[in-house]
């Protein structure tokens, strides 16, 4: 048992199992065998269990094969990846009995597949900003060359990456996100357990502007489409198109997985005849593609939420490119899995945002 308050996944990777590694080198047959049929069950949310899968996932960089599959104990808000592989959105109070039964079906249960979406972020440089633990920074690489760019590039880049499994957002959820998480960063003794935070996540976005912008505000200023131009690669296709985001969106989310916002499913069960008309397919957490939605107003957001309507349909993806621009706008706010931060942006030089596949899979432990 490793509390990642003490040891981080990255060390556990590098440490914990090359010690295993090594024991097995020199003949400890006992250490080869926990190595190969090793199982990870990770007790957190969704941004703890995306940390500990993209540690594993410098295994497949640096060829140390297998990589361990990757079970779920609930303790987040949302637990949408938990909710994805049938472990539940939360963790019962009688603990001692539940942890009995995770740890049975960690052993026992079937592995099913994950699709890894790679980040880049690039950023002029000296710019201020502090990221999520799931991105770190990285060499400054210039963007695609193949396509237009809005603003001037500047001569020095900051750059940061990182993998996401479930969602990536920007906008008006990642800036409640955002503020939630520092408020309960402040005063933790708000924060009691799930259903607490549920209840003080919901006062938190009435007062972000969501429902109601300030009558002062520029109208023409609250659609994201002010400041960003996105655009995609389809599957099997090397060719990026631009993507015309609706002046209403306010939030955009790229969604992996069925579950979003507590086991919520905004993309919606498409019909077979809509599928067909907006030229998608049925989405799947392994088919290679990202679901891409809008959320309006905070009412809009309201009843997608409550699976009264379904979100803005914008696109299917197999890669993303979004070109963040400046003017008016001196910051925007971004997630991912939960995780979310303060994107500083200038008005002369553009922020780029790319999203890729990975090429392998993360390996899940089905709590089935």
């Amino acid at each position: 048992v490793f509390d990642l308050s003490a040891v981080k996944p990255p060390e556990f990777v590098k440490y914990g199992l090359a010690c295993l590694e090594k024991m097995a080198s020199l003949g400890d047959h006992c250490a080869r065998e926990t190595r190969e049929k090793l199982r990870v069950m990770v007790a957190g949310g969704d941004g703890t269990a995306g940390w500990v899968l993209g540690s594993l996932a410098e295994l497949y960089k640096q060829n140390r094969q297998p990589v361990p599959p990757v079970g779920i104990i609930p303790l987040g808000t949302g637990n949408d990846l938990s909710r994805s592989f049938s472990w539940g959105g939360s963790f019962p109070f009688a603990w001692r009995s539940a942890i009995k039964r995770s740890l049975s079906k960690a052993v026992t249960g079937p592995i099913r597949y994950l699709d890894s979406w790679h980040v880049l972020l690039s950023m002029p440089a000296g710019e201020k900003v502090e990221p999520p633990h799931c991105l770190r920074q990285t060499e400054g690489t210039a963007p695609e060359q193949d396509l237009d760019v809005e603003e001037d590039l500047p001569d020095k880049l900051v750059c940061y990456e990182g993998l996401f499994y479930n969602y990536f957002s920007m906008g008006m959820d990642a800036q409640v996100a955002y503020g939630f998480h520092h408020l309960r960063d402040e005063k933790p003794y708000l924060a009691q357990g799930p259903i607490t935070n549920k209840l003080i996540y919901s006062t938190y976005s009435c007062t972000q502007g969501w429902f109601c912008t300030p009558c002062m505000s520029d109208p023409s200023l609250r659609g994201l489409n002010n400041i960003i131009r996105l655009h995609i690669k389809k599957l099997n296709s090397s060719d990026w198109e631009q993507v015309q985001v609706p002046s209403s969106v306010r939030s955009i989310v790229a969604l992996n997985l069925h579950n979003y916002g507590s086991g919520r499913n905004p993309w919606g069960k498409l019909k077979p005849d809509y599928l067909a008309k907006r030229g998608f397919v049925e989405a799947h957490a392994d088919d290679g593609m990202l679901e891409i939605f809008g959320l309006k107003q905070g009412w809009h957001a309201t009843f997608v939420m409550v699976e009264l309507i379904s979100a803005k349909h914008i696109a299917q993806a197999a890669a993303i490119r979004i070109e963040i621009r400046g003017g008016e706008w001196k910051k925007a706010y971004l997630q991912m899995d939960g995780e979310p931060w303060k994107q500083p942006i200038k008005k002369e030089y553009s922020t780029f945002v790319e999203i890729t596949r990975v090429p392998f899979q993360s390996l899940m432990i089905s709590g089935e």
